[in-house]
């Protein structure tokens, strides 16, 4: 049963079918490059797109908007202790710009970063700051046929073989993702951060958890791991957050917030020196430690959003909702992975379209078909966003919070069951153009079908 009811709506209509061919076409057969009024059920991504609560607008109407000593970056400051026990924070404008502060002050040329799956962004950032980012899932993680409670975890032996191999020296952080975003957002168990912490201990290295969705993988651990049964999830989250040295937090994910991030420092004199630098960087990049690329006002949402997080009735509507339309799509004949993660359903595209290959795009393929079939946009999280990575083909449907009713989600299933229904004369795509940094290409690279669009004219 929903947990809200709407107070403000936006119209929305779905184009014919005739506009949303010319609009794939002019946007080179990438949804990212899209005019958002183009699309009817945009699930492109879960970030920043939610609906934010009636406490939220109400705390950015009084929201401090001081340069320096922002009376709602002391809010944020509170929230972020008492949520997620960190008493020490660098604000950011998002996600991004908090691991560009964070990764920024630890990682140098020559240094491997393992990751239980890098996403693009953390991929790329590590990039940037001349290391290599080595993912470290467990077995099961990247099969889309695999089933278990966990198959987010980090596969500590492989990363020690990793050490093994290059050196304690050369691995000064060790970051796990809370849920698994690219592993299907498969969450991540307590007793795994235990070990992780353990491990991290044994080699000197700085422990991160990147806890953008921290408040939906403590959802599953309380539904899972036989220990927290009786758990709040607020509590959940608290115990799973208190092993790490850092964390990079987006608001836009579970501080239910429209912008927004930080980095969290473990409040202890090891860490002063990683604060430090943190708080330099962030005043070149993001702004002044106080409010960090965001306005007073912003500031005040994420500090009500984090604790609206943890509330029962808000996580358990959240996820509830996930797990229904990856029911319903399984149902309709649409090959997903199961369990469904937290935020998104992830439809198995190399399993819909084994007649292409791999380097054919297949997740692309349908992508490009869902919104041309029923102005449904999600987004390819396979061979074109992680080229060479040796991942699945995959397509994330990634619901916007407290946004969508049910009838928006019954259209993505019949969309999502017509693709199906005519997946073997989908054609694959090509690269026309991309940039420079291949972690990145997918938010704009151009592509081209390799034989005529189904409904074209050519």
């Amino acid at each position: 049963m929903r947990a809200y009811r709407a107070k403000m709506v936006e119209s929305i209509r779905l184009p014919d079918r005739e506009e949303r061919e010319a609009a794939l076409d002019a946007a080179g057969h990438n949804v990212f490059n899209l005019d958002s009024d183009a699309v009817y059920v945009d699930l492109l991504t879960d970030s920043g797109t939610g609906t934010m609560s009636d406490a939220q607008w109400a705390a950015m109407m009084q929201g401090d908007e001081a340069y320096a000593g922002s009376g709602s970056f002391t809010d944020l400051e509170a929230a972020a202790s008492d949520v997620l026990g960190f008493d020490r924070i660098v604000p950011a404008h998002q996600g991004r710009g908090a691991e560009n502060v964070l990764y920024g002050s630890l990682v140098e040329p020559g240094d491997v970063v393992p990751n239980n799956t890098h996403f693009d962004t953390t991929r790329a950032h590590v990039v940037e700051q001349g290391g290599e980012p080595v993912d470290c899932p467990v077995e099961g993680a990247l099969d889309p046929g695999a089933s278990g409670d966990f198959l987010g975890n980090f596969d500590v032996e492989r990363a020690r073989a990793v050490v093994d191999e290059v050196g304690a020296d050369r691995v000064p952080a060790v970051v796990v993702t809370l849920t698994n975003n690219s592993a299907a957002g498969q969450p991540v168990s307590v007793a795994n951060v235990r070990a992780v912490r353990e491990f991290c201990d044994e080699i000197g290295a700085t422990f991160v958890l990147d806890a953008c969705r921290f408040a939906e993988n403590a959802h599953f651990v309380r539904e899972r791991e036989p220990e927290f049964a009786d758990s709040t999830v607020a509590a959940v989250a608290r115990e799973q957050l208190s092993y790490a040295d850092a964390c990079i937090v987006s608001a836009k994910k579970d501080g239910l917030a429209n912008v927004g991030g930080f980095v969290g420092i473990r409040d202890a004199p090891a860490f002063d020196d990683l604060f430090e630098r943190a708080k330099q960087r962030a005043i070149l990049y993001e702004g002044f430690t106080t409010y960090g690329g965001m306005a007073g006002r912003d500031l005040a949402a994420v500090a009500v959003g984090l604790r609206e997080a943890v509330t029962d009735a808000y996580i358990t509507d959240r996820v509830e909702q996930v797990r229904w339309l990856g029911e319903r799509l399984d149902e309709a004949g649409v090959p997903v992975v199961r369990p469904v993660g937290g935020h998104a359903v992830y439809v198995d595209a190399g399993a819909m379209c084994p007649h292409l290959r791999s380097e054919e795009f297949p997740g692309q393929a349908v992508v490009c078909d869902l919104y041309r079939e029923g102005g449904v946009r999600g987004v390819e999280l396979g061979e074109f966003a992680f080229p060479g990575a040796d991942r699945p083909d995959l397509v994330r449907l990634a619901i916007p919070r407290r946004t969508y009713a049910r009838d928006h989600l019954e259209h993505v299933v019949e969309t999502a069951a017509a693709v199906a229904d005519h997946a073997d004369d989908l054609p694959g795509y090509e690269v026309v153009s991309e940039p420079p940094m291949a972690e990145l290409r997918h938010f704009s690279a151009d592509l081209r079908p390799l034989a005529p669009s189904p409904g074209s004219e050519e």
